[in-house]
């Protein structure tokens, strides 16, 4: 009969999945994940080979080629290169496929990308947030985004408590505080500590050859140049071939999973970015994205964020200070942002204290008389230019 044909048929695809699920140890539909095949440098073959390489004694997710018709035992999905990124968003948003790897795609504004990197010192894999797409358009309330987006795309990927440094840029300062601030209010993060003594969560050039994060913050362009020197600094930077691709694009309210490949990107790093995009479905991005965000939230993230931005204001009140007498300057406060330094200057000037501005080893510095820096602290951590 129909029906006993029917039923054995079902039967059998209820006994395929079961042992699929032992061998695998993973239960349920396959995750398709899509590879968009224009654009790379090296031809579509690489893409061909990433996906091989991906697919290579792996049953817990299957692989869509998005682009021409090309011999390959892959389900293709035709489409020309000017219509690739927009049939990419059809398929994800109908869930034909759960999540793609593709090459230059925009993401809207408040979407930053999550790189992975392998370390060269112990081979300690790190991520770098950002490296593609941005937060914001203000530089230090995007850093403190990508922090955000950095932990969300860390703890998907099963790291119950990441630790975040931030490196060594124009803003750092600013976001540390900002993130010290957000941890104060119930938003638990984790702070790196430097190989380098004087450093703090501050990451030098050392921490990142080390690993010594989990996760670093930067801004985009400076995460995108990290990334492509994890990843090609072994070929002299034509092709890459270490490290996992520039991540999933994470923002609030983003929904669909597509993680970035450069055009310079080898067939090692585009399979490592397919099985990235694999462990974005299977632990369920999204999910964990929505309950990080709601939890910063609650720990007054909105009102932070304005009040980075709010620094603005501040400088441009500050313009018309004058410096007081000048006088010898012995003594130096560390901490400040470089961004900043200018204005914390002017303030001390507004209190009657004469300081000058300047460069250490370590970053920016305030020079001033050393009997007056335990009251210059203080003026300077009571209008939050230095963290308590």
């Amino acid at each position: 009969m129909p029906e006993d044909k029917l039923l054995k048929n079902i039967v059998g695809e209820v006994f395929l999945e079961i042992a699929n699920g032992i061998k695998t140890e993973q239960f349920g539909k396959k995750a398709r994940i899509g590879l968009t095949t224009f654009g790379s440098e090296h031809g579509i073959e690489t893409f061909l080979q990433g996906a091989k390489l991906a697919t290579y004694d792996e049953n817990r997710f299957e692989v869509i080629l998005i682009g021409q018709k090309i011999d390959a035992d892959f389900e293709i999905v035709e489409t020309t290169a000017q219509e690739m990124h927009s049939k990419m968003e059809e398929l994800l948003d109908t869930k034909y496929i759960d999540a793609c790897v593709t090459v230059n795609y925009g993401f809207p504004i408040g979407v930053s990308s999550v790189g992975r990197a392998i370390t060269p010192s112990f081979g300690k894999e790190m991520y770098i947030a950002t490296t593609t797409g941005t937060a914001s358009m203000h530089r230090v309330e995007a850093m403190v985004k990508n922090a955000l987006h950095g932990l969300i795309v860390a703890k998907t990927m099963g790291i119950q408590e990441p630790s975040i440094g931030i490196l060594n840029l124009d803003g750092a300062r600013q976001v540390e505080r900002a993130l010290r601030e957000l941890d104060q209010n119930g938003y638990p993060i984790h702070f790196a500590k430097s190989i380098r003594s004087d450093s703090g969560a501050i990451m030098r050039g050392n921490d990142l050859l080390e690993g010594t994060a989990d996760v670093v913050i930067t801004d985009t362009l400076t995460g995108n140049i990290m990334m492509k020197f994890f990843s090609a600094f072994t070929t002299g930077g034509r092709y890459e071939t270490i490290g996992y691709g520039y991540g999933p694009g994470v923002g609030e309210g983003f929904g669909r999973t597509i993680l970035i490949v450069s055009s310079a990107s080898g067939a090692p790093v585009i399979a490592n970015a397919i099985r990235y995009a694999a462990e974005m479905v299977r632990n369920k991005l999204a999910d964990v994205a929505k309950v990080e965000f709601a939890k910063a939230k609650d720990a007054k993230l909105d009102q932070i964020l304005e009040d980075v931005t709010e620094g603005r204001r501040r400088s441009r009140s500050l313009e018309s200070i004058s410096a007081p007498p000048k006088e010898a300057v012995n003594g130096a406060i560390s901490g400040i942002d470089i961004m900043e330094l200018e204005d914390a200057v002017k303030l001390l000037w507004k209190e009657g204290i004469y300081a000058e501005s300047g460069m250490g080893c370590t970053g920016p510095i305030i020079l001033i008389r050393e009997e007056k820096i335990d009251k210059a602290m203080q003026i300077l951590i009571d209008e939050n230019y230095i963290s308590r």
